[in-house]
């Protein structure tokens, strides 16, 4: 899929005003929508043409098969896996959250629906999708000569240089496609977070307003950050690859992002770091302050 084609979305939803409402909501969004009116027709259509949805909008309680067990089907099937699910849920006790976000739900929705936060959930989610597409389309037509690579050393500044780099790396890896996701998600982390001083509540209201990426590119550019670069190094030996990404920020407390928190359930990010721990690498460290941090994968 291109990134100027327009994001498939799956609403399953077995309440029909629900779907009249979402569609409604996002209709002058772009998106291509289709529905599904409980969770056996959602799936049978998500298995018939697997390659075909980028985000599914998932009622966590319907009739029949019922959006967990959606959800871990999708988490189960190797053509599925990757498809980001926001659930959908009237049940919102931490003990839900939590079932909902080890079942491996990338983003929550209470009902009833807020439009705002309907679309800044959905929008965020979609430039997941995309900036995940990207990365292995540029897998896909990169080479593995980094393979034979056993030591290396590499700054980074800007988005485009990180997705890149996180390309290049990952295919020095045996399990590319696990690894470049998460290699992405922490060399952004290292520029936003690190280098520009973007913290959590701007973030969210960055993500809100749509203004995350030129706030990003303007940043960057200032005098006060021109001079700032991200670091990342390769080592590889018999039986484990470590990379490390070192910012020029101050850190971060970042003892809460390394599990899946019920408390940022609703956010529209904050999930990153740990899904990439439990997704992309084998151990995932951080380092005095935060603003080095190390990961592992076995070989």
């Amino acid at each position: 899929m291109s990134a100027e084609k327009a994001l498939q979305l799956l609403i399953v939803d077995d309440d029909e005003l629900n779907r009249e409402i979402i569609t409604e909501h996002l209709e002058d969004s772009g998106y291509v929508m289709t529905t599904a009116e409980d969770g056996d027709i959602a799936l049978e259509m998500l298995e018939r043409e697997p390659t075909k949805f980028d985000v599914v909008l998932l009622d966590r309680m319907m009739p029949r098969m019922g959006g967990m067990e959606v959800l871990s089907k999708i988490r189960q099937h190797p053509q599925l896996s990757n498809i980001l699910v926001i659930l959908q849920t009237a049940r919102a006790s931490t003990g839900d959250i939590i079932d909902g976000m080890r079942a491996g739900a990338n983003y929550y929705l209470t009902k009833p629906f807020e439009e705002t936060m309907l679309k800044t959930i959905v929008k965020t989610a979609s430039e997941d999708r995309k900036r995940f597409l990207s990365l292995q389309q540029a897998l896909a037509q990169s080479t593995r000569t980094l393979s034979l690579m056993e030591f290396g050393r590499f700054n980074f500044q800007t988005l485009a240089q990180a997705s890149d780099l996180a390309t290049m790396l990952a295919n020095a890896c045996p399990n590319a496609t696990r690894v470049v996701t998460g290699l992405s998600e922490l060399m952004i982390n290292a520029i936003e977070h690190g280098n520009l001083g973007i913290g959590y509540d701007e973030k969210s209201e960055l993500n809100i307003s749509g203004e995350w990426l030129k706030e990003i590119e303007r940043r960057i550019e200032s005098s006060a950050n021109k001079n700032k670069w991200a670091c990342i190094s390769f080592e590889q030996d018999q039986d484990k690859i470590t990379i490390s990404i070192k910012d020029q920020g101050r850190g971060f407390d970042w003892h809460n992002y390394l599990e899946l928190d019920p408390d940022r359930a609703f956010d529209n990010h904050g999930r990153g770091i740990a899904m990439a721990k439990m997704l992309s690498f084998d151990s995932i460290e951080y380092i005095g302050t935060g603003n080095k941090v190390k990961v592992t994968i076995l070989t």
